[in-house]
């Protein structure tokens, strides 16, 4: 079941926490976006800014992994203190012992098993996956060993380094993609974000440096490591956050 941790003794909890190596490189930088805004671990720091007025909030949780939306709460993968957390709003959090990944629906821990965000058993992957979404279709999908995977079926045999949701599922790209309100893809690619279609044909492109981007509702929303956000219409004229 989910328990309540007053944040400030996170703190005391890696001296008895399980060992974990974390991500390093692009690997530490990830976000999640939702139609409440957005959460990003950069560096082992995990934030959240939420709908209107993007206003960054960055608890002190110890060493963060990954993060993730459910139920309109933003959580964050603290391994070294055994426990999924959220964000901001009521303190909550899931002792889930070494969290390698999280996704919308679950989340995943090194040793293959996971745990739904009540705490119960969820169901078991073939070891932790470096990377977990949930797919436009409901199911999840985990990059497990250079491996894009719903379930025990092999949807990519060569995961490319992004990871996000699609429609009717979800997929890799080897630049931050993601899918539109509209069905367009948003990439952040060569010094810009672009608007493509399904064909790879550019739509729209603004200048851009590195980040991530996702869907906020109708809008387009990038986050950049040093947690810079900046918001565009679907057709990327800026908009102020």
């Amino acid at each position: 079941m989910r328990s309540l941790l007053p944040l400030a003794l996170l703190a005391l909890l890696p001296a008895c926490a399980p060992a974990y190596t974390a991500p390093a490189g692009e690997g530490a930088f990830r976000a999640a976006f939702s139609s409440a805004g957005v959460a990003w671990v950069s560096g082992g720091q995990a934030c959240v800014a939420r709908v209107p007025d993007y206003r960054p909030v960055c608890p002190r949780l110890g060493r963060a992994v990954d993060v993730a939306w459910n139920g309109g709460d933003a959580w964050a993968a603290v391994p070294g203190a055994g426990l999924a957390v959220t964000l901001d709003r009521a303190a909550r959090s899931v002792p889930a012992g070494a969290v390698a990944a999280l996704s919308g629906a679950l989340i995943y821990r090194q040793d293959g098993s996971a745990l739904n965000y009540e705490g119960a058993a969820a169901g078991q992957v073939a070891g932790g996956p470096s990377a977990a979404v949930t797919g436009g279709d409901g199911a999840d999908y985990v990059v497990l060993a250079g491996q894009l995977r719903r379930g025990g079926a092999v949807v990519e045999p060569a995961a490319q380094a992004y990871l996000y949701a699609t429609a009717r599922g979800a997929a890799t790209a080897a630049v931050p993609t993601a899918v539109g309100a509209s069905g367009d893809l948003y990439r952040i690619q060569g010094g810009q974000l672009l608007r493509t279609d399904a064909a790879g044909g550019v739509l729209a492109r603004t200048p851009h440096g590195p980040g991530r981007v996702g869907a906020v509702g109708q809008d387009i929303v990038t986050v950049s490591a040093s947690g810079e956000i900046r918001r565009y219409t679907q057709a990327l004229t800026p908009l102020i956050p």
